[in-house]
């Protein structure tokens, strides 16, 4: 698995310097919209093409959960999740906060995850039951103990605004008994900040398993927790996660005071 790993960071570092070089020349009249305010644009469907061929070189008959629909192959033992670009509306506005996400499951589980902040040429990664790593240093969530001192982390919706009512509620409470919420716009980039204890936690819901799938993992490796709004662990394909450091069920309590 280490092998691996290596090579996944490899061939996430060679897609990542193809999307950073694509961001300085970017011209937004190639952005595509699948949905409301779902944007995707050439840069997307170009890397997650070139992660898809590379890491089925990496492990051939791995099968691929890739956002942008490259691959559809599946496989009983190894299958790859895969987002080329979180955070493409901050891309295509020229926000450097974006990042690659990869992760591994076998058979089910969640065996390995890498996610590439491309613009600080940052790649956090971890390896089940191994620890969780930022450029290969080992990385500690955060060891401030209260809800009070902690800063979070949490994402809007860009669609599916039926919920916005309680969420406002739960943005509302946090933002007087904590230092702050921030809204990056990647949540891959919230959980690996989250893992390496720049925030004390992250909630958002709404989102799909290749946001969250390496960034859960390593924040777990990292000494973190990981559920969903209702203290179970459906984070992957329930579209709701919470994760923090030791605050996590203080968080949890204050978004189930208002979430139903």
């Amino acid at each position: 698995m280490q092998k691996l790993l290596q090579d996944v960071i490899v061939l996430v570092k060679d897609t990542g310097d193809f999307i950073r070089k694509e961001s300085a020349q970017f011209d937004d009249s190639k952005i595509e919209y699948k949905g409301k305010n779902d944007l995707v644009s050439y840069v997307d469907k170009m890397a997650e093409k070139m992660l898809v061929q590379g890491l089925g070189n990496i492990l051939p008959g791995s099968g691929f959960i890739a956002e942008e629909g490259t691959s559809n192959k599946r496989s009983d033992i190894y299958n790859w999740i895969i987002d080329p670009l979180d955070g493409t509306t901050n891309f295509t506005h020229g926000i450097p906060v974006f990042a690659i996400s990869i992760a591994l499951m076998k058979r089910g589980q969640l065996a390995l995850g890498v996610v590439y902040e491309i613009n600080r040429d940052e790649c956090f990664h971890a390896i089940s039951g191994g620890g969780a790593f930022l450029n290969h240093m080992p990385i500690q969530v955060s060891p401030v103990k209260t809800l009070e001192k902690s800063l979070l982390a949490t994402g809007f919706p860009y669609y599916n605004f039926e919920q916005m009512r309680p969420y406002l509620s739960i943005i509302n409470e946090l933002m007087q008994t904590t230092h702050g919420l921030r809204r990056m716009g990647s949540a891959a980039v919230d959980l690996a900040y989250t893992a390496c204890g720049r925030f004390e936690g992250f909630f958002e819901y709404n989102l799909n398993a290749w946001d969250v799938a390496a960034g859960a993992l390593i924040v777990q490796e990292a000494g973190g927790l990981v559920t969903d709004f209702n203290a179970g662990s459906d984070f992957l394909l329930g579209r709701q996660i919470v994760a923090g450091n030791v605050t996590q069920p203080e968080l949890l309590k204050t978004i189930q005071k208002y979430w139903s």
